[in-house]
């Protein structure tokens, strides 16, 4: 099959006061995810307070962006073309929800690894997505 690749742009995430700093290293082409120093978990979307404890004792940690496709499924109908989501287990235990990219969805499979990349929405905010390794 010929190289599938999401071209439509994808809508701006919204910015509040939680998500500030990770919307920022996005346009850096940073990840970055929230760690609780009181129970030393890691946690996606970011928030002050721990989901884990309850602890409101958080830091921001830089993310290899490394994983593997954990879940996905390609829609292929509606006005967009076609594209593909993923649940992405990354490097540090959690998993995210995300568009995969530059990638022949018909070659796409669990366990796959995949790194981060980086692409700009709709009002030139960026945002992640996943290719393959």
């Amino acid at each position: 099959m010929s190289q599938e690749k999401q071209e439509h742009r994808l809508p701006s995430p919204i910015s509040n006061p939680e998500n500030t700093v990770f919307l920022e290293a996005a346009k850096n082409n940073q990840l970055v995810l929230k760690h609780c120093n009181a129970c030393k978990e890691v946690h996606y979307y970011p928030r002050t307070i721990c989901p884990h404890c309850g602890s409101d004792d958080t830091t921001w940690v830089n993310s290899d962006g490394v994983g593997e496709i954990y879940s996905y499924t390609v829609m292929r109908r509606g006005v967009e073309v076609p594209f593909a989501m993923a649940y992405v287990r990354i490097t540090e235990g959690i998993s995210l929800l995300t568009h995969l990219t530059n990638c022949d969805f018909d070659s796409i499979r669990v366990g796959q690894k995949v790194k981060v990349i980086f692409q700009e929405t709709q009002d030139g905010q960026k945002t992640h997505l996943f290719e393959p390794l």
